[in-house]
């Protein structure tokens, strides 16, 4: 019995982490709009529909700057598609974004 626990967790967590890999490819879809291409997340200079994989990839490379009481947090942005992603929407509670263009 312990076994078939531990299985069925298992695939219980595997699927929460598809659900997600799922959520985020749709939300960078949906933000691109119609056409659901995008420039630079593969080598050369094609536009791609962007996988989950691939957003995943040059997402990792952001680092996060903890804020304080009196500073808030920095996303830093170094190198990649990060710095010619579109800005937030207005209206949207967002991090300040630290671009280091060296």
């Amino acid at each position: 019995m312990q076994d078939n626990r531990r299985v069925a967790a298992l695939i219980a967590v595997i699927c929460l982490a598809l659900l997600l890999f799922c959520l985020v490819e749709r939300q960078v879809r949906q933000a691109l709009g119609g056409d659901q291409e995008m420039l630079g997340l593969c080598p050369g200079s094609q536009k791609v529909r962007p996988t989950g994989r691939m957003i995943l990839y040059h997402l990792s490379d952001l680092r996060l700057r903890v804020g304080s009481i009196t500073d808030l947090p920095v996303i830093a942005i170094t190198r990649g598609v990060q710095l010619r992603a579109r800005p937030p929407r207005p209206g949207t509670h967002t991090p300040r974004l630290a671009r280091n263009l060296s």
